[in-house]
Parts: structure tokens; C-alpha cells; sequence
């Protein structure tokens, strides 16, 4: 990563290498989405415009502004502008509503709200509840005469009357100055802001064009959501970083996925886990090997789908790698093994800033030696992958979240020596004799749904307030040939008096649809028998499985979204995908 280094050195930022980036195409088309697209010359004109609104608006270096928008090829510009003012921009999720949207905007402190006007419904329900903070309403160009809500000002209009001139009215920015806040549904609830720092921004796409053997005159398919890393820095990155066109979509289509790429000849295109799955559901078609992608980038191939992905679309080589947004721990599958995340050689792991050490599987607790010390995995025992803090090295800083504490409980101290610390992924993986590293599981009270990381904690509060405070556990049960895992909720109600329809009401309005339970266990008594962990384990063994207990249990089911008795039938319908997840 001498680049990296040689960058860090020369004071490099996102604003600085975008600059150059801009100059030397500037007519080619820098995002593309659908029909419309922004040449790099527009973008830079776009993001001097928004620069000099809130300079003129009276916003100063440091402060933070919300971004709330659907992708469009205007999203990333927004923020850039922002950058060039020095502003940090907070990329909130547009699946968040009510409570947790106060807290992604609370949390980062930020100052004002920047939202398309697809999310006015969202906007509007919050806004008596943030008086203190400046709405702007953007208009996306095609939609230019929505109506603009009440108290909010009418962005794009504004935008028009600004100059597109370079804008140089602050001091630059520094490489480790933090660039934007990418909200991750961490461990312990609510969502965080990790910082993402300009060196992060740099460094992750970099990487992955520099691993996929990528040139300025790729065409990356990203049909992912910008808020997040996938979406908003890998793949945004390849064209504000590396000159590459990037084509957008503004939700991701399995049916249009494959004549997208064709369409607008795309050479590269990303994934997550759960879309190959879904490709592989939609029925043949003429698109499937029509196209000139030579390289498939993302994470969550599923080992079980990763032959056949390939067989059947002729991709020529899945890059597969493993990163955290906020974490230092990135490993890279080259040469396509199949199912590997990454690999790293053995005789290189002892000094490698990447380690395994044992840990409780159910509980996430890191286990020690008689001397305080974590204990090393060898081949094949499962560990939690945890990755050395260097603040001197870019590559191994560990910027954090804007909440203090919420860092340091990341952090693993006295890991192999006294003193050193370590970045604690969440993450259990098992590496094979050859240094090839596989995905096992998501410590303690986290799993994946939906490509997002559902938080059991947040969920269990959730559903605990709806159903008058009684007991609620909430765990992920696996169902065979689906990505991830699907959220169910046990809930002790001795009484019989739980209602599942305002249950299922509550549950639409309060939390987003991948962290909605998929089925629902009633238990006679509440699960704190025995410890209540070791309860947890027992439900979580029997799952869903409607042969191994007397409990009533419920399916929600996925066109009334109402809870339904399941059945035999039902269980047999999800366990063979005749019903569709």
C-alpha cells in the first residue's frame, strides 16, 4: 500500500484527489443511473455550488449535516461539497423512521438536514421534534416541482443562483480528518456513527481497484445503497478516487440486475451476499452471459451458490474480501477459492496485524490464557477475528464512532503483549491449514438479514414496549439456502393476553423491515428459568422447528405482514423455499 503511504505523506484528501481525478476527463459520465447521468465536469460544478450555499448559509469546518436521500447521481456531489467546505457530512439510512432517525442526527450532533424529496413522509412525522435543526428539501431534477414541506428551504432552487467557480475560501483539509459518518446497526442497540476519516475513503477503494486489477476506464455497477460502505466508499470511491464511470440504481432489482450491466456496458460490479442469491432465483435469460463483466466485487458469497453463480453468469473472477466500515481488519480472497473471505499466509500470520483467538461462541466473550493473554486459534477452531490498532500506520487506525464509549468497547487490550490493542471485529471465523480464512457467525446478540446487521438488543426493546414490557428474547434461526439469518422473537405470556395483530402493527411502524421477527415463539413461562443466556441457546438450537416443543408459534407472513399460525405445512413450505424469503 505504498500508494496510501506516499498519499498520507503528501497531504492527500477525497477533496484534493478528486480535483485531479475531475481534470483529467471531464466529459466522461462520473455516476450514471437509469437515463440520467453527471459528467465529472458537472459533478465538480454541482459540489462548488453546495459549497458556497453553505458557506454562504454560515456552516463552518467541523460542524455536521445529515445527508437523508435515495441514491441519485447528485447524493455523492452533495457531500463532496460539503467536504470542500470542511463540513462533515452524517450519511443517514433511508430505511430509519421516528426514533431512530432523532438518534442517527442527535448522535452525530449534526446541524442541519439535507433530504430528497422522496423522504418528505419520514422528514415530516420527525420535524415537531427537531425545531433546533434546518431542514433543506432537494428536489432531484426529474421531480423538480415537488411540493416543498412546510419550514424546510427549497435546496435545488436555491442552488441555481450560486456561482460553479472552484471553491478555495477554507483552509484544506488533513488526510486523517474525518470525511463523512457512516452509521453501522452496531452491537449494542441503536445505531453508531463510525468516522470515516479522508485516509479510509482513500484506502478502501484503492484496494479493491488495486486487487481487481481495475483501470481508470472501468465501468463499476453499484446497485447498492450509498449510505453505506459497500455502496457509498468502495464503490462511489472507484469514481471520485480512480476516475472510473459508476452506474447507480436506486434500489437494487435481482430481474434488472444482469440488463443493467449490459446496458450501460459495465466491466465491474459489486455485490452482497443476499443479491447472488437472488440472481440465481430469477429465471434464465438472455442477459445472463451477455455482458463484459470480468469481475464480481463484495463480500457474503455463499460457499454453498458460489460455483454455481459462477457456471451459470461466466463470471471470470469473484473478488470476495471481509472489512468492517469502522474497522481495521480487512482481509482479500485473489484467487477466487471458493467460500474463502480472504487469506493470509501462515508463515506471515505470527507479525500479520490479524489474529483468532478463542472465544465463548454464544456469549462473544474473548477467553484467556493462565497469564491474561488471548489464546491463538490453530487450523479450523472457530475465533473471534481481531485486528492490531498502529495509529502511526493508515492502514491499521482505528478512527472509532462519534460516541467515545462506544469505541472503547470495541477495543481488546493485552492481546499478545502488555499494553497493545486490538479492534474487536464481532466476527467468528475459522482459518484452514493453507491461511484461507471462512465466515462462521456474528458474536453474541448480532446477526445479518438483509445484508444489515440486526441488533437483538434493540429488537428485544422494542417488542417488549408493545407488548406492555413482558419478557422477549430475540435470536436469528438459520433457514436452509437463505442468506443470514431471519429474527425470531420468544415472548413469555402466562396470561394468554398478548394481541400479535397490533403486535405486527407496532412492529411495521417502529422497525426497519429487516429487523422485523419472522416468527414468533409464545412460552408459558418467561425464559429466565435458568440463567437466561444459557435459555437463549436452548431456543435458538430449536428455532423454528415446529416438531421439537408444544409452544404456539407464529409466522409473519410476508403479503398481509400479520402474524399466521405455523403450521406443519407452513414449516415445510419455508424449509423447501416454496415460500419465498
Amino acid at each position: 500500500m505504498f500508494k496510501i503511504w506516499m498519499w498520507e505523506k503528501s497531504g492527500t484528501t477525497v477533496v484534493s484527489r478528486w480535483a485531479k481525478v475531475a481534470k483529467k476527463t471531464p466529459d466522461k459520465d462520473a455516476f450514471v443511473m437509469g437515463d440520467r447521468s453527471l459528467t465529472f465536469r458537472e459533478g465538480d460544478e454541482f459540489s462548488n455550488r453546495i459549497a458556497w450555499y453553505f458557506k454562504r448559509q454560515g456552516f463552518k469546518t467541523g460542524e455536521v449535516i445529515a445527508l437523508f436521500m435515495e441514491t441519485q447521481p447528485e447524493y455523492v456531489f452533495l457531500w463532496l461539497g460539503l467536504a470542500k467546505l470542511r463540513v462533515t457530512t452524517a450519511l443517514v439510512n433511508t430505511n430509519l423512521r421516528g426514533a431512530q432517525l432523532i438518534h442517527c442526527l442527535r448522535i452525530a450532533g449534526c446541524k442541519a438536514v439535507v433530504f430528497g424529496d422522496e423522504m418528505t413522509e419520514a422528514i415530516k412525522a420527525i420535524q415537531n421534534e427537531i425545531p433546533d435543526i434546518p431542514l433543506f428539501q432537494f428536489n432531484s431534477p426529474e421531480r423538480e416541482g415537488s411540493p416543498i414541506i412546510q419550514d424546510t428551504t427549497p435546496l435545488a432552487t436555491e442552488l441555481n443562483e450560486m456561482t460553479t467557480d472552484p471553491f478555495t475560501d477554507v483552509e484544506p483539509a488533513k488526510p486523517r480528518d474525518t470525511l463523512l459518518y457512516i452509521y453501522t446497526s452496531g452491537t449494542t442497540g441503536f445505531p453508531k456513527a463510525a468516522i470515516i476519516t479522508n485516509i479510509r475513503y482513500l484506502l478502501i477503494p484503492l484496494g479493491v481497484h488495486t486487487a481487481a486489477s481495475l483501470v481508470s476506464s472501468d465501468i463499476v455497477y453499484d446497485p447498492l445503497p450509498l449510505h453505506h460502505t459497500a455502496g457509498g466508499v468502495l464503490g462511489a470511491g472507484q469514481c471520485l478516487v480512480l476516475g472510473c464511470t459508476v452506474v447507480l440504481r436506486k434500489k437494487f432489482s435481482a430481474s434488472n440486475y444482469w440488463s443493467d450491466v449490459v446496458k450501460h456496458k459495465c466491466t465491474a460490479a459489486q455485490y452482497i451476499g443476499e443479491i447472488c442469491r437472488y440472481l440465481l432465483t430469477v429465471p434464465p435469460g438472455a442477459n445472463d452471459r451477455a455482458h463484459n463483466v470480468r469481475v464480481i466485487i463484495g463480500n457474503g458469497l455463499r460457499p454453498q451458490i458460489w460455483e454455481e453463480f459462477v457456471e451459470r453468469f461466466g463470471v471470470k473472477r469473484v473478488l470476495e474480501f471481509y472489512g468492517a466500515t469502522e474497522g481495521n481488519s480487512n482481509l482479500v480472497n485473489l484467487d477466487s477459492k471458493v467460500g474463502a473471505i480472504g487469506f493470509l499466509s501462515r508463515l506471515v500470520s505470527s507479525i500479520y496485524p490479524l489474529t483468532l483467538v478463542k472465544c465463548d461462541e454464544v456469549t462473544g466473550d474473548i477467553l484467556r490464557d493462565e497469564n491474561g493473554r488471548c489464546i491463538s486459534c490453530g487450523p479450523y477452531e472457530p475465533g473471534l477475528l481481531l485486528g492490531k490498532i498502529d495509529p502511526k500506520k493508515a492502514i491499521l487506525t482505528f478512527a472509532g464512532y462519534a460516541d467515545k464509549t462506544a469505541s472503547e468497547k470495541k477495543m481488546v487490550r493485552n492481546v499478545r503483549v502488555k499494553g497493545d490493542c486490538y479492534f474487536n471485529t464481532g466476527d467468528i471465523l475459522v482459518m484452514d491449514y493453507y491461511g484461507y480464512f471462512y465466515f462462521k457467525d456474528r458474536t453474541g446478540d448480532t446477526f445479518r438479514w438483509r445484508g444489515e446487521n440486526v441488533s437483538t438488543a434493540e429488537v428485544e426493546g422494542v417488542i417488549s414496549n408493545l407488548i406492555g414490557l413482558k419478557d422477549a428474547v430475540v435470536y436469528g434461526v438459520s433457514i436452509p439456502h437463505v442468506e443470514g439469518k431471519a429474527g425470531m422473537a420468544a415472548i413469555a405470556d402466562p396470561e394468554k393476553i398478548i394481541d400479535l395483530t397490533s403486535l405486527a402493527k407496532g412492529l411495521n411502524t417502529s422497525l426497519p423491515a429487516y429487523s422485523r421477527p419472522l416468527f414468533v415463539r409464545i412460552l408459558p413461562e418467561p425464559p429466565l428459568t435458568a440463567t437466561f443466556k444459557l435459555k437463549k441457546k436452548e431456543l435458538m438450537e430449536q428455532g423454528f422447528n415446529v416438531s421439537l416443543h408444544d409452544d404456539p408459534m407464529y409466522f409473519l407472513d410476508q403479503k398481509s405482514g400479520m402474524f399466521i399460525p405455523l403450521t406443519q405445512k407452513l414449516y415445510d413450505d419455508i424449509i423447501e423455499g416454496v415460500i419465498r424469503l
